[in-house]
């Protein structure tokens, strides 16, 4: 797949995640962008780790989307975690 399928990919797949995960996120679009491309590098990833499947065969292929999915939720509730907590920090008196 060339990098203009992995960008819509992963605007879809982090789109998805958001909303299967939904709450405030600090980050727009290009937040969502990376997280999905990253989630779907992760999910291919722990696909062929855990499965010994290749996940990322093409653009239409539903163990493609699967995997971006899957990765964006890993990543989005990591990228939660990690800037959760600064968020609360900041509170006046």
């Amino acid at each position: 797949m060339g990098i203009i399928a992995w960008i819509i990919i992963g605007l879809l797949a982090g789109m998805i995640a958001k909303a299967i995960m939904p709450g405030k996120d600090p980050g727009g679009i290009i937040i969502t962008m990376l997280i999905g491309v990253a989630g779907g590098l992760l999910g291919g990833w722990l696909g062929k780790v855990i499965f010994g499947v290749d996940s990322v065969d093409g653009f239409f292929e539903l163990s493609t989307w699967i995997a971006a999915i899957v990765g964006s939720l890993i990543l989005l509730a990591l990228y939660r975690l990690v800037t959760g907590n600064r968020r609360h920090t900041h509170r006046h008196a």
